[in-house]
């Protein structure tokens, strides 16, 4: 067996990955409040944004940031370029679906859990997929039990984050929630890395590994995607809330109704600390 190194980088992967989990995670959840407010095509097009979110950016991205970190000294390794972009849509149509059951379903239990239950099989597919990809001159193995405890995280932390994408308002309480399911996954994610051993093939058996480099594959290919994530994020949290639109468009009508001589111009009155919540007389 050889050593397994998961912090190869030092801290800077784990906490760049973390934060790449949240990120993605926060705007999954922004983008879902949108669609709880919204119905039938519009719905559907915030709910796939927020899977993109957070399938590829909350949970795809995080998982080959960690890879970074990953190394077992003395052997190369590269990954397989097709198998690595099958696992990246796995992890997006995995939670679109997860999505829609839990939207559907609303916040009955035994809906929500069936999501949760798709979600995170999806989820801990996406990341044994990304292992698979792995190209190295040695047999990996896996810790069955080990295994089994991460894709139990992985269905904890789905059912988690779609009952906080049925529930959650407000950037503070989004922001929180969206730290507490970067948590889950990176757990998850570590979870499963360290269920896995390397047997080194034996000197000079190393056939053509195929596939390519972290560095001049993954890197270019995570940072472009971190940098559209956090244009979107910037986006999404500036652009007005639903609550928003609706309390101008009815401002702006009333303003109409006004003007047109329906309703007498009244000069609006703020609420005073000594309201008592009835009537103004």
């Amino acid at each position: 067996m050889s050593h397994i190194d998961h912090f190869s980088h030092g801290a800077v992967i784990p906490v760049l990955s973390y934060a790449m989990s949240v990120i993605g995670s926060l705007l999954g959840l922004l983008l879902a409040s949108r669609a709880r407010v919204t119905e039938g095509a519009a719905r559907v097009r915030w709910l796939i944004a927020a899977a993109l979110a957070i399938g590829g950016t909350g949970i795809w991205v995080m998982h080959f940031i960690a890879m970074i970190g990953f190394s077992v000294p003395g052997t190369p390794i590269r990954y397989d370029v097709p198998l690595t972009i099958v696992s990246a849509l796995v992890a997006v149509v995995i939670v679109g679906v997860g999505l829609l059951l839990a939207a559907r379903g609303g916040e009955r239990p035994l809906p929500l859990a069936g999501a949760g239950l798709v979600t995170g099989l999806g989820v801990a597919a996406m990341h044994y997929l990304g292992m698979a990809a792995i190209r190295m001159p040695a047999d990996l193995h896996y810790a069955p039990v080990t295994v089994t405890a991460s894709v139990a995280i992985a269905v904890v932390a789905a059912t988690a984050a779609l009952w906080f994408t049925l529930r959650v308002e407000g950037l503070v309480a989004t922001t929180a929630a969206a730290l507490i399911m970067g948590v889950a996954v990176c757990g998850m994610h570590y979870t499963g890395m360290f269920s896995l051993s390397a047997t080194p093939w034996p000197s000079g058996t190393a056939e053509s590994l195929g596939g390519a480099p972290a560095l001049s594959f993954l890197l270019p290919l995570l940072i472009g995607i971190s940098l559209v994530t956090l244009g979107l994020l910037l986006v999404v949290t500036l652009m007005p809330s639903q609550r928003e639109i609706e309390n101008e468009a009815a401002l702006l009508a009333s303003i109409e109704r006004r003007r047109a001589g329906i309703v007498p111009a009244e000069t609006p009155r703020s609420p005073s600390l000594f309201d008592s919540g009835g009537p103004v007389r």
